[in-house]
């Protein structure tokens, strides 16, 4: 059951409750394949991240996400950051009624290969895709264009 769901520029989308919430995303890559988490809240794909707590910066937030839901140490010198997703389309509702408007900072980190992850209490599934796997996939809307845009970067 989908205790979550999200919108992107559509003109339909709830009215915010929240405030705007600060997210950090991972665009974890290995051999030019990127890593997506199935999410268990929506049941679609996305990437690894996820809220910046009040007491973090976004750096700080996305080293912990990685250990959270990959089980991975990663130093934050070695996330880059690539964009700022804030346009106020980008929407979460979740079933509690509480509807936020997502702003969502990018980072980017390379692997030199497939490490061994654990997958969190969040996620069903951990897994590489090529750029042409994703077609067969549903990518969480408010992480679609981010990925798009990072295959068109490359």
């Amino acid at each position: 059951m989908s205790i979550v769901k999200f919108y992107r520029g559509d003109p339909n989308a709830p009215k915010t409750t929240r405030k705007a919430h600060l997210g950090a995303n991972a665009i974890i890559t290995c051999k030019g394949r990127l890593l997506l988490e199935k999410r268990r809240d929506s049941d679609t794909w996305g990437l690894v991240g996820g809220g910046v707590k009040n007491y973090e910066t976004e750096v700080q937030a996305i080293a912990r996400e990685v250990y959270e839901e990959l089980g991975l140490r990663v130093p934050k010198e070695k996330f880059r950051k690539l964009a700022v997703y804030g346009e106020p389309g980008r929407i979460a509702a979740y079933c509690d009624g509480s509807i936020w408007r997502m702003v969502i900072v990018v980072f980017g980190l390379e692997l030199e290969k497939e490490p061994n992850m654990v997958i969190s209490a969040e996620s069903r599934e951990l897994r590489f895709f090529s750029r042409e796997e994703l077609s067969d996939i549903e990518i969480v809307v408010t992480h679609s264009d981010i990925v798009e845009d990072w295959f068109l970067n490359q």
